[in-house]
């Protein structure tokens, strides 16, 4: 008889943590345990908990029951304004949650931790391409390192090991979530359309001519598990991406034939800007279309979408790594766009 995985996830409600959850409920002998700040509606494989990451005496009260566990899938992130601000918050709740469920959790096989291009320096301007895991690091603050570094500490004489997963920007479906690319697009066309404009690509000229990669979050999900459950994948990181690259001046026209439209010429609008007055004119659009109420503010990251839009480099890494291992998935990142763009539709939250 095979032994029950106990997944405990945390970040369940965003895009990547919500799509891993659904993977694992895909899965025989897998429990799933969701942890996000807003809890979730519990069902036959998954149980939600509420709770405050950042707050160790709230981690220690609400995950006391969790002895069982043998895997924690990370996916928790904390916004701030600036990247140092970002560390001390995010490697927190790292920190809280594993020496709670580390002291409890005797079974513990492993942990794996998501991260991102940041780890290369992507965010910060032009860096080598494609990127590979063992490219040398740079000058800090960076919290996903501060995270991989507490993690290796953490891990010395354990019997625990861990693994680290660095996909480009994720494509999902999560509603409220900060860094969610292709429901801003969508968001962004429907509100075009609606005032009757063409769909323009919003960001720095040089962006659209420029080489970039995409992770889709149900890809994603599968090399998570599998690097969890594949000893070879110990103690180590692996980028993940859907093994295409694109270029929004190919992909941007596309997709306005998606939503029906004409295409213009790119002209730099930030979004948080041009955006920011769109929230009367959406429930307008969704009282017309008879949408899900979902607030504006949870369908529209335009900081983030500013933020993508806005490099006018290079931005993708090499995935070869995971391949040689054993991890063979891919996705056209193009369908990933029509596919993520249909789910929306299915449920209701653009038209």
């Amino acid at each position: 008889m095979k032994q029950e995985n106990i997944a405990l996830v945390v970040g369940a409600n965003g895009v990547i943590g919500s799509n891993l959850i659904s993977y694992l409920e895909s899965l025989e002998d897998w429990k799933i345990i969701g942890l996000s700040r807003r809890g979730g509606k519990n069902n036959a494989k998954t149980t939600y908990l509420s709770v405050n990451l950042l707050d160790a005496e709230d981690c220690e009260e609400k995950l006391k029951g969790l002895t069982a566990i043998t895997h924690i899938f990370y996916a928790a992130y904390h916004h701030e304004d600036t990247w140092a601000a970002l560390v001390a918050p995010n490697l927190a709740m790292l920190t809280n949650v594993l020496t709670t469920t580390e002291k409890l959790a005797t079974g513990l096989i492993h942990i794996s931790l998501m991260q991102g291009y940041k780890v290369y320096g992507a965010h910060l301007g032009p860096f080598k391409t494609p990127a590979k895991e063992t490219d040398g690091g740079h000058m800090p603050p960076e919290f996903n390192v501060d995270q991989q570094l507490f993690l290796e500490k953490q891990q010395i004489g354990k019997g625990w090991s861990w693994s680290a997963l660095r996909p480009s920007v994720v494509g999902g479906t999560a509603i409220g979530n900060p860094m969610n690319l292709a429901l801003a697009i969508a968001v962004y066309a429907t509100i075009s359309k609606a005032l009757g404009l063409p769909l323009r690509f919003p960001g720095k000229p040089g962006a659209y001519d420029k080489l970039m990669d995409i992770t889709d979050a149900g890809l994603l999900a599968k090399a998570t598990v599998w690097a969890a459950i594949n000893p070879i994948c110990a103690n180590q990181a692996f980028n993940i991406t859907n093994g295409d690259l694109l270029r929004w001046n190919d992909l941007w026209p596309k997709i306005a034939r998606y939503f029906k439209m004409e295409v213009a010429p790119p002209l730099t609008m930030p979004l948080q800007t041009v955006m920011a007055d769109k929230a009367a004119l959406w429930t307008n659009i969704q009282e017309k279309y008879g949408l899900e109420k979902h607030p504006y503010e949870q369908v529209s990251s335009w900081a983030f979408s500013d933020f993508v839009f806005s490099w006018d480099y290079d931005f993708f890494s090499n995935g070869n790594k995971a391949r040689l291992l054993g991890f063979h998935e891919f996705m056209d990142t193009e369908q990933m766009f029509y596919k993520l763009f249909d789910e929306l539709r299915a449920k209701k939250i653009i038209p």
